[in-house]
């Protein structure tokens, strides 16, 4: 498939609070066949290497992304201690409405690790949504009970704490571990009814691979399995993103309104 130049937009939308929300709309200069959204990691931004990579090469095929910053996170407004998993996919919804008012719904939702199983729960309220793809993303929201395990308790004495993911520090409250013991996101794939893509590494760390077999098993056909033999869970490398998001453009021409060129 042929690649175009790509050009990045920025653009600001309300979240689910009212609060604007930050985001990059990477395009090819020609007019995109579709839209899609992609929905970055826990505590990650737009800006992540995975989002800017799988966002630019998915642009280059014709397929126009819009990646934004959730609330409270990378130059988004709002205060992340009092968002959850639930928020998250609001403001899904918040960035499809965004792009069906501004240029045109989305047809293909992304999702990186919790973004990933965002996305799976944010597709029944976007209807326009032909398809939907995650990438190392966990089978249930409550598997973030994990990377917080060592301020459990205190989030829940205190009602929040500042806990480091990754290289930097945020502050969780108690309502993000309550409102995710209570998502049941199988269910939600089972209802999905859409073709469905997971992308998992079986070295991922993070987000074991036991996670794309359940997300799998509990999903209705069409849908696929891509192994991403010797990727982290981030995508570090350039070439790991690169092949996603190729594979990713090639399966979504399937199912999106046009074909890419």
């Amino acid at each position: 498939m042929a690649r175009s130049r790509v050009a990045t937009r920025t653009v600001a939308f309300p979240g689910h609070s009212g609060a604007i929300l930050s985001g990059r709309l990477d395009h090819a200069p020609q007019s995109a066949f579709a839209y899609a959204v992609f929905a970055h990691c826990f505590t990650c931004t737009k800006d992540v290497l995975a989002a800017v990579r799988v966002g630019q090469a998915l642009a280059g095929r014709g397929i126009a992304v819009l990646r934004f910053d959730f609330t409270g996170l990378g130059t988004s407004g709002g205060d992340f201690g009092s968002t959850s998993f639930s928020t998250n996919v609001e403001d899904l919804v918040c960035a499809a409405d965004y792009l069906r008012s501004a240029y045109q719904a989305p047809r293909l939702l992304v999702g990186h690790s919790l973004g990933g199983a965002a996305v799976l729960a944010a597709a029944a309220s976007i209807p326009e949504a032909a398809a939907v793809a995650t990438i190392g993303a966990p089978s249930d929201p409550g598997h973030l009970r994990h990377l917080l395990a060592g301020a459990v308790g205190e989030i829940e004495a205190r009602g929040e704490a500042e806990v480091r993911v990754g290289t930097k520090s945020v502050s969780v409250g108690r309502g993000l571990l309550a409102d995710i013991s209570e998502q049941r996101l199988l269910q939600a794939v089972t209802a999905l009814r859409r073709p469905l893509l997971v992308f998992h590494s079986p070295e991922d760390r993070v987000v074991t691979i036991e996670h794309a077999r359940h997300i799998y098993q509990a999903a209705r056909h069409p849908k696929s399995f891509i192994s991403l033999d010797g990727a982290d869970h981030l995508l570090s490398r350039a070439e790991d993103a690169r092949y996603v998001a190729e594979l990713l453009a090639v399966w979504a021409a399937r199912y999106l309104a046009s074909r890419l060129s």
